[in-house]
Parts: C-alpha cells; sequence; structure tokens
C-alpha cells in the first residue's frame, strides 16, 4: 500500500525544480508508505510523478516506483493491491512474458502493456489508485478501484493540473489555491463527510470509483479542462443485470454457493509477505471475515479489537467470545475517554478534509493497536450495503408500510410531538422495562432513536426517509452563509429503478455512504498508522452475488442480512452473534457536555464563527445551549461543524469570501 501524488506544470522549469517540488509532495504522505519513496520527471512537459511505498507483497527493490513498462512506452504510479495478480501474471507469462520481481505492479503495469489500461483493469480483482503516464500518446490517465476502497484528488489550482491520494499532498504543491468550495460544504453538513466527485476545495475533485479520466495533451495544457471520467465498471449496470437474473435456487444452495465466494474473496486477501490480522468487533461482519480466514490459515489468526470504558459502546466481551470459539489470537484494547480524546486534535490531519463520521476515533484507535502486531488486516466492511444490514433498511421495510397509511399532517404533528420529551428521559423510560424485553429490541441510545424517529415521521416517500435518515442536516444551505446545496446521487435521476425501495437505498448507500464515509474512514484510520486495510466483502464478484440474491434472503421476517447470518452460524454459534446491532461510535454526546465543552465553546464562540465567515452563529448557538441543556441530542450536528472548525484551523490558508 502506498501514496501517490503528482503534478503537470507547463511553465517552464527545470527538472531539478520539477523533482522538488515532487518530493515535497510526496513527503507529506509518508505515513501511507514509510519504506521506500521515488519520485520521475518529465520535463519535456512539466509533468513529475511522487510515490511513496508500504511494502506488503515482494518486499524486494523490484517493487520500486515510479515503474516503468518494458517498452519504455508507460510510466506507472499506483496504490494498492492487486489480489488475483498471480493468475493475471500466468496469463502473461503464457505470451512469453518474464518478470524480474514477484509483485502485483510489474505485473500491472506489463498487463497495461499488454493490454491496454481499460482491459487490465478488468482482469484485475483489487483496491487501487493510479496515475499512468503513455509516453507515446502523450496522456495522463488516473484510475480508480470498482468500490472506492482508495482515495483520488485532482483539478486544476491555477495552471497546474495537481493529483494525489490526500489533499495534503495537493496543497503542499506551492501554486495550490486553497478557496474553500461553500456549496460542497452544505453536502458535507448533510452527510458528513464531503460526497464524491466534490472536494472541499474549489477546482479540485475526487474521482469516482470504477472510473478513469484521461487528459491528452492538449486538454493538459488548457487550464480548467477536466473531461468527464469514464467507466471501466459500473455498479448500475451490475445491478440492473443482477435484479433482472435473480438467483432462484434454494437458500442451502445460496448459503453453499456465497461460503464458496465469500471463502475465496477473503483467501486471496490473506496473501502478503507481511504479518496479517482481522479486525474483530463480534458482529456479523467482523466474525465472518475472522472465521472464513482462520479455516484457511495454517496457524491462528490474529485479531483485534478496541472498546470505550462505557458500558453502552463496549463490543469487547462479544468479540472476545467469537475470538475464543474461532480459536484466533486475540488482543483487546479497552481505552479510556482520555485515549480518545488524546486523538481529537489529530483528526483534522488524519482525514485531511472536513469528516465527522464519530467511528473516526475508534477506527483510528483500533487501527493504532493492530498496526503494533500486524501490517496488513482484514475488516468486514461492506457487508450491510450488500446484504441489508443497517436499520433504516428495516425501518423502511416495516414501520414505514405501516406509517405511510397515515396522513402526512398527522404523522408530521406526531414527530412534533415526540421531539417535545428530551432524549433522557426516553433513556430512562426505556431502561426501566429493558430487563423485560427480548434480544432483538434492545436499543444502545433509545432516546437517540426516537429523536431520529420524530424526524422522518413527516417524510413524503421512501426517498424522503432514506435522505432523512442519511442526513445531519435537513436544510444545511441555512447554515453556510453564501452556500447553496448542489446535486448528488442522493438528489440525481442517475443510476437504476428499482421495484423494491429497501434495495433502492441499498444501491444509493453503496454509491455515496460506503465510499464517501466508510471506506474514507478506514483509508485515513489505517493508513494514518501504515497499517493496510483489506475489505473481501468488496470483492467485485461478492458485489455482483450480492445482487443477484432476491431481497427476502437479505432482510427476512425484520432480520436484515439473514442469508449472511445463515452462513456465519455454520462456524459461530447463534448465541454468540445475534444481538442487536450496535455500530462503532463514541459518547461524543457526553464528552461535549463534559471534557471536550470548553474546546468546543472556543471553536463554536459567535465572535470567531463571525470572524470566519462560513457559519451563520445563530443556529449555532441554538445547537449548542439545546445540546447542553439536555432538550435535544445535537451532537451530530455539532461534531459535523466542530470537525470543519479544527480542519479550518489546521489549514490557516483556507479560504473563500462570501459569493466567490
Amino acid at each position: 500500500m502506498c501514496g501517490i501524488t503528482g503534478f503537470i506544470d507547463r511553465q517552464s522549469q527545470s527538472r531539478d525544480t520539477l523533482r522538488q517540488t515532487v518530493e515535497s509532495m510526496t513527503a507529506t504522505l509518508r505515513h501511507r508508505g514509510p519504506d521506500d519513496a521515488g519520485s520521475w520527471v518529465d520535463d519535456s512537459c512539466g509533468l513529475a510523478f511522487g510515490h511513496c511505498r508500504l511494502a506488503v507483497v515482494d518486499l524486494s527493490e523490484h517493487g520500486h516506483q515510479p515503474m516503468h513498462s518494458d517498452n519504455g512506452r508507460y510510466v506507472l504510479n499506483y496504490n494498492g493491491e492487486i489480489y488475483n495478480f498471480a493468475d493475471v501474471r500466468r496469463q502473461l507469462e503464457a505470451t512469453g512474458k518474464r518478470f524480474r520481481g514477484s509483485g502485483d505492479t510489474e505485473t500491472l503495469v506489463a498487463a497495461i502493456e499488454r493490454w491496454g489500461l481499460v482491459d487490465a483493469l478488468g482482469r484485475c480483482n483489487g483496491m487501487f489508485a493510479l496515475a499512468l503516464w503513455d509516453r507515446q500518446e502523450r496522456t495522463l490517465s488516473l484510475a480508480r478501484d470498482r468500490m472506492g476502497e482508495k482515495p483520488l484528488y485532482y483539478g486544476w489550482s491555477g495552471r497546474r493540473l495537481l493529483f494525489g491520494s490526500e489533499l495534503k499532498a495537493l496543497r503542499a504543491h506551492p501554486a495550490f489555491d486553497a478557496s474553500v468550495d461553500r456549496d460542497a460544504l452544505t453536502l458535507y453538513l448533510r452527510h458528513n463527510c464531503v460526497p464524491a466527485p466534490y472536494s472541499i476545495y474549489q477546482g479540485i475533485r475526487k474521482l469516482p470509483p470504477g472510473t478513469i479520466v484521461t487528459l491528452n495533451e492538449s486538454q493538459t495544457a488548457s487550464p480548467g479542462v477536466l473531461p468527464e471520467p469514464r467507466p471501466y465498471w459500473s455498479l448500475a449496470e451490475v445491478v440492473t443485470e443482477g435484479s433482472g437474473h435473480r438467483f432462484t435456487g434454494d437458500v442451502d444452495t445460496a448459503v453453499d454457493e456465497l461460503d464458496a465466494l465469500l471463502r475465496d474473496a477473503v483467501g486471496i486477501r490473506m496473501f502478503a509477505d507481511v504479518p496479517l490480522g482481522a479486525f474483530l468487533s463480534g458482529g456479523i461482519d467482523s466474525s465472518l471475515i475472522a472465521a472464513l480466514m482462520q479455516v484457511q490459515a495454517t496457524g491462528k489468526v490474529k485479531t483485534f479489537t478496541v472498546a470505550f470504558d462505557d458500558r453502552i459502546y463496549n463490543e469487547a466481551g462479544d468479540a472476545e467470545r467469537v475470538a475464543a470459539h474461532l480459536g484466533t489470537e486475540h488482543t483487546e484494547l479497552l481505552v479510556t475517554h482520555d485515549d480518545a480524546l488524546d486523538v481529537v486534535p489529530r483528526l483534522a490531519d488524519l482525514y485531511d478534509e472536513p469528516f465527522s463520521d464519530s467511528s473516526q476515533l475508534p477506527t483510528f484507535l483500533l487501527s493504532r493497536l493492530t498496526r503494533e502486531h500486524v501490517t496488513v488486516a482484514l475488516s468486514g466492511d461492506g457487508g450491510d450495503e450488500l446484504f441489508g444490514g443497517y436499520n433504516r433498511y428495516l425501518w423502511a421495510s416495516g414501520m414505514w408500510e405501516r406509517l405511510r397509511r397515515l396522513p402526512r399532517p398527522l404523522r408530521t404533528g406526531i414527530g412534533s410531538a415526540l421531539e417535545v420529551v428530551p432524549p433522557r428521559w426516553w433513556d430512562a423510560a426505556y431502561h426501566g422495562v429493558e430487563p423485560a424485553l427480548p434480544q432483538k429490541l434492545r436499543l444502545r441510545t433509545p432516546g437517540l432513536k426516537v429523536q431520529k424517529l420524530a424526524g422522518v415521521l413527516g417524510s413524503e416517500d421512501v426517498a424522503d426517509l432514506h435522505l432523512r435518515l442519511a442526513s445531519h442536516f435537513q436544510h444545511p444551505d441555512r447554515l453556510v452563509l453564501g452556500g447553496a446545496e448542489p446535486p448528488s446521487l442522493f438528489t440525481g435521476s442517475s443510476g437504476p429503478r428499482l421495484a423494491d425501495s429497501v434495495e433502492q437505498m441499498m444501491y444509493l448507500d453503496t454509491v455515496t455512504y460506503l465510499p464517501d464515509d466508510i471506506l474514507v474512514k478506514v483509508d485515513r484510520a489505517s493508513m494514518g498508522v501504515s497499517l493496510e486495510a483489506r475489505v473481501p466483502f468488496l470483492d467485485h464478484r461478492v458485489v455482483a452475488r450480492a445482487w443477484q440474491l432476491p431481497a427476502d434472503m437479505k432482510i427476512r421476517s425484520g432480520t436484515g442480512k439473514w442469508l449472511l447470518r445463515r452462513l456465519l452460524h455454520r462456524y459461530v454459534p447463534e448465541a454468540l452473534v445475534e444481538r442487536p446491532k450496535m455500530g462503532f461510535g463514541a459518547p461524543i454526546g457526553s464528552w461535549l457536555r463534559g471534557p471536550l465543552r470548553p474546546w468546543a465553546e472556543d471553536l463554536l464562540s459567535e465572535s470567531r464563527l463571525r470572524r470566519e465567515g462560513f457559519f451563520d452563529p445563530a443556529p449555532v448557538r441554538r445547537l449548542w445551549v439545546e445540546h447542553q441543556s439536555g432538550r435535544r441530542e445535537r451532537q451530530y450536528e455539532l461534531w459535523d461543524i466542530l470537525m470543519f472548525q479544527i480542519w479550518l484551523e489546521a489549514n490557516q490558508g483556507a479560504r473563500s469570501p462570501v459569493g466567490s
């Protein structure tokens, strides 16, 4: 795993200047690749590539980048892993190709030389972001993996075309324009992340998953010109094909086939020349990944868990019981609030762009613990989106079908009445009856869930319900001065239109929430400590299979991930893993009323907000007062604003006059 960066600067510059600049940009990414660094420049066109390497496969000098093809036509700057590179290599060897090393980078550049970029990527099963210079055609191509596991930013800053794995590399270029995109800021407040193709900076984009953007010589000489990315793989097509050709076999056959497919997806991700382990929360997804690793391993798999010293957020006991059953070598770290709070000042640099999913804290702490023991870790992310695991899917499939029969004004009135009762009162009432409730009705934060329910009762339809559930702020443009919310995949008309409303939600989550939130969180937290995270559920073969399964094999009788659970029960007793979904959060609400209150007060002060000019102070202060009084739980909205505030503080050059 690595970090990549580079630029094209057509201004007259010496080779030494190009190299010095790109090496300065590369230095900002050394956490992504501390084992080696390289650069390459072509002063005839002002092109510079920079690369830093985390050596995972083929630890020798044969993995050094940027890497040239044998015929000299291509120069590859690549971040990622091709899991089936051995198969691809055998295909190339059958044509007479001979390799010097044993790594996937050499295989990938040879595949591009043989078949071209699009066909080569179609043969590859992996995660990656790359830049490819074609010296014959004089074109620069940028590409990203199918599901968006690895990040890639690009865009014009003045007359320079910049790209990189993280924004900090682009900011290191002396010509970088740090103007904040206020419209992107409104999307951030809605979704607690900046969704692709937007970034927080004007003129800088994220390359969407599964796409390639290619700039020819005239385009690289024309500042502001950015051709549209073109897909080499389309989830929309996979969904359309899968939903039109459903699996028609029985349940046992479905479990058998999913078992074989996931076992292979896990198995090919276990290849590494460095120590390897797995994240384990004790939930459905991570337990299944750990189980499939252990049955294929020659020794004990190393598994890792962290939890807060807070009963509500502590999953350590569940993970320990699963680990004991599987026989893994388990490491557990119970972190204190002080441990987590110590990480807060690092978040702006770690996530590099405003990002406010509160699970960013435990994810970083888990990654840091894991990196003390291994260099690669497998993760269970993606199971919820593909197999129907989120509570909102259950709401839409069950509750909404009943509630929608009520007139909308009545539903809105009920929601308003529910909001009058402070969440802590709901918590107290719930905990009084909790011992008598069945396991599936036990909730971690009942007050917050009632508050969320109150906010969606007035929804017009399922699409509106989904948008509300996926939003922190319903009207973020009312908060951002000079900001207007731009279109997104949630509000646009592109993509398949599925008959099943829950499957429509799952598709949207897979193209928005998964790459823009979940995978950003995992990438930055893991790479921030030089740990490579691999995600077997996002093997494109698993994705295709998931969309062939009928909806009732994903959600049945009020239970999400129904088929995945059936598979897991082959390896882990039902009693060890069947419990209410917890998520992976942190007690932000109590921190903001306690140890984080002085820090937050300073960042949210009216005078500061007026001076900076991004937020209307009045609604921000109302949120703060409501939260402190306990009348409403406003922790998520406040965390959104606070994470932007510390990002802005850490990037003092960020600017954007109102109306710019």
